[in-house]
């Protein structure tokens, strides 16, 4: 009989998972095999490096499985006694499983594992880990798909395979994240060794050789590799960090007849980006894609609603490369929702076979025009749901993209903003900014990791400016801490522009005065808290709230004249 050793951990400091569903659909798999007699199933939940030591030496498992987080090279998330993340290196884990000839196989079902995968295959013949952050639900599905293959007595490379599978069954685009070692899958003769000019390519499913960059090569590319950080981070860039599951919940609602998809975050927190990613999956279905930005419509048309809609409906037409027909279709008595009602319901959406993807980016632009602000969110929401019902209507999918909270008056019914997949976007956490340190090439403690968190909170484009000046050699990190909230510093232009909007709000300056001047979070009323965390310089602890990160505390208190 073989154990199966099922170790979990999800720190209280960490993202939620759904461990347990993922236990639970393993053990039931395993049941309804044929093969069930032959296999164990031991479970450890919130494991510490301790209890982890343990339990291999008590069990003598033949095939392990880690549920929870990863952090890359910094090593696998456990938890300390207090319940918090505790990370366990890369080199240590390694270390371990050399001391334990029976396991046969090991699964990291963790977000960026396979640095810890490759550690590990040293020691054992078969090794699986994850190439970047993967989601709940496909790593749910992958152990799935796993271990079904195996109750049904079919090899650890081929229940690797069902596994990727399934991912993909699911309509789950993330098949190409679990990463395979297996010494049975590629037998190395001494001929085939590599060499020292030769690494293991770490994207692959399997190991494959490649050349390895000379010493002038990989300057130069480290050098034009470091974006800007700026706008919206292109889909080839290797600086976008998944936020699971966001990405993947966004995907699979992109997917659904009338789908409606709601991102809100302040702004340079990565929400543009993350449309153009829901927008890139969708044109991979085969789905036809279109984007507007509210930012760039003329001033002239935001007081009249029909010229409005026929800038909105000729801008989508446009953006799909369809002739524009708009004298054709706006025409008559009705009115200007049904002239663009109708001009969708008759031309562009029977123009196509495909779905249609439209992004809507930057709406609060909108917001600012309560004239036509009302009818148009009314159109959109009636066209949602239109989608319940009618079959041309249901080929629409919005993704609606706003900074802002909404606070023009919407009847409940007539309004977009409470329909739909709600998405927030939240700060980095502590995995994926490590994550980020390392694609940034810096070779960094976690307490260096704990100072940059302090002192920008986790925000994703502070976060980016600062590794790209400190992996250019522009500046240390003790540097950045001493002039970050100055005008010297690299956040100048963006603490002056919140500084500026500030003081043209007397109440929500205020409202901030008092955020700043004591030491705890604080209540300083609902519509204050919103508007000043959609401005991205507080965060929610309860109903109450405190500054994001201490550049915030530091430039303001100086800025406000703050003594605390």
């Amino acid at each position: 009989m073989k154990k199966i050793l099922i170790l979990s951990a999800n720190p209280t400091n960490t993202n939620q998972l759904r461990l347990d569903e993922e236990v639970r659909e393993i053990e039931a798999g395993l049941e309804r095999s044929r093969s069930r007699d032959r296999f164990q199933i031991i479970s450890k939940w919130a494991v510490r490096s301790n209890d982890l030591r343990r339990a291999l030496l008590d069990h003598k498992p033949e095939i392990v499985h880690f549920s929870g987080h990863g952090a890359g090279s910094q090593g696998l998330a456990l938890e300390n006694n207090s319940g918090q993340m505790q990370l366990v290196k890369t080199q240590t884990l390694a270390g371990l499983f050399e001391l334990f000839d029976s396991i046969e196989c090991v699964l990291l079902n963790a977000c960026y594992s396979e640095a810890q995968a490759q550690a590990i295959y040293q020691h054992v013949d078969c090794v699986i880990g994850m190439n970047r952050a993967i989601g709940d639900r496909a790593a749910i599905e992958f152990a799935v798909g796993f271990y079904d293959a195996l109750g049904a007595d079919r090899s650890y490379e081929d229940a690797y395979k069902f596994g990727c599978l399934n991912i993909d069954l699911e309509g789950i685009p993330e098949s190409s994240t679990p990463v395979l070692k297996s010494k049975n899958n590629r037998k190395i003769t001494p001929q085939q060794q590599p060499n020292q000019d030769e690494v293991e390519s770490p994207s692959n499913r399997e190991a494959v050789r490649v050349p390895k960059p000379k010493p002038e090569e990989i300057i130069y590319k480290s050098a034009s590799f470091l974006e800007q950080p700026e706008g919206q981070i292109p889909l080839d860039s290797a600086y976008y960090i998944d936020r699971p599951p966001i990405e993947t919940d966004c995907y699979e609602a992109s997917i659904k007849p009338g789908a409606l998809i709601r991102v809100k975050a302040p702004r340079q927190m990565g929400k543009s980006s993350l449309m153009t990613r829901i927008l890139d999956y969708a044109s991979k279905q085969s789905y036809k894609t279109a984007f507007v930005n509210f930012q760039s419509v003329d001033g002239e048309l935001l007081g009249d609603l029909d010229l409005f809609l026929q800038w909105f409906a000729a801008s989508i037409t446009d953006a799909l490369s369809l002739p524009e027909k708009l004298e054709e279709h706006w025409k008559g008595v009705l009115g200007s929702k049904n002239k663009c009602t109708n001009y969708f319901q008759r031309y562009l959406l029977p123009s196509i076979d495909t779905p249609v993807a439209l992004g809507l980016d930057e709406v609060d632009e909108v917001f600012k025009h309560p004239a036509i602000a009302n009818d148009f969110f009314g159109l959109l929401r009636a066209w949602h749901e239109r989608a319940k019902n009618d079959p041309v209507w249901k080929k629409l999918r919005l993704i609606i993209v706003h900074s802002q909270e909404v606070y023009i008056p919407l009847n409940i019914n007539q309004s977009p903003f409470n329909v739909g997949l709600a998405i927030e976007l939240p700060d980095l956490n502590q995995a994926q900014v490590q994550d980020l340190v390392q694609r940034h090439g810096l070779n960094w403690t976690g307490e260096q990791v704990e100072q940059l968190m302090t002192l920008v909170g986790g925000h994703p484009y502070l976060t980016r400016v600062a590794l790209y000046q400190i992996a250019r050699d522009r500046m240390t990190l003790e540097k950045l801490q001493q002039i970050a909230p100055t005008e010297e510093g690299p956040y100048s232009d963006h603490l002056r522009r919140h500084l500026l909007n500030l003081q043209e709000n007397a109440q929500l300056l205020a409202a901030f005065k008092r955020v700043l001047s004591v030491d705890c979070p604080v209540d300083v009323g609902t519509a204050e808290a919103f508007k000043l965390r959609s401005m991205g310089l507080v965060k929610f602890q309860g109903n109450e709230v405190m500054p994001l990160c201490e550049l915030y505390c530091e430039y303001f208190g100086d800025r406000l004249g703050i003594k605390n």
